[in-house]
């Protein structure tokens, strides 16, 4: 697997999941980026990647053999109506509901969606309202 940048300066530098059913996952996160316009980075035999998440096979060089466990991963979404979009998707794609579109009650403006992936992991789209909007992007560099 690799990358074409380095980003130095953010939290989380990149996350990996090992799957059971590649072809499934692949499928399910291809319809989620398609609808929140995240590229795909690439793909391999036993993995595929996209921007700093990278999904493998057990069997592939960096998994050692084991699945991860249940996570909790949310992307940003650029309105409610992309939110609305990702929930149709990862539903069309294998995803299950755990969560339709709609208001939450973590901070005013919150508007998300949840699905749990082919593996379980549960995933979620959210826009944070106007604050999200009027929010300047921040690029830290070191």
């Amino acid at each position: 697997m690799e990358t074409q940048e380095i980003h130095r300066g953010r939290l989380i530098d990149h996350l990996q999941l090992v799957v059971r059913d590649l072809a499934a996952s692949q499928a399910f996160y291809t319809a989620v980026f398609d609808v929140l316009k995240i590229p795909m980075g690439g793909t391999g035999d036993s993995y595929f990647w996209a921007d700093e998440l990278f999904v493998s096979t057990a069997d592939s060089v960096a998994a050692s053999g084991e699945l991860t466990g249940r996570h909790h991963l949310a992307f940003q979404a650029q309105d409610e109506a992309m939110v609305d979009a990702f929930y149709k998707a990862a539903l069309a794609a294998g995803g299950k509901g755990n969560g339709a579109p709609g208001y939450r009650e973590y901070h005013p403006g919150y508007y998300a969606a949840f699905v749990l992936d082919p593996d379980g992991n549960n995933i979620e789209a959210v826009f944070h309202g106007e604050a999200q909007r009027s929010a300047p992007s921040v690029k830290v560099t070191f």
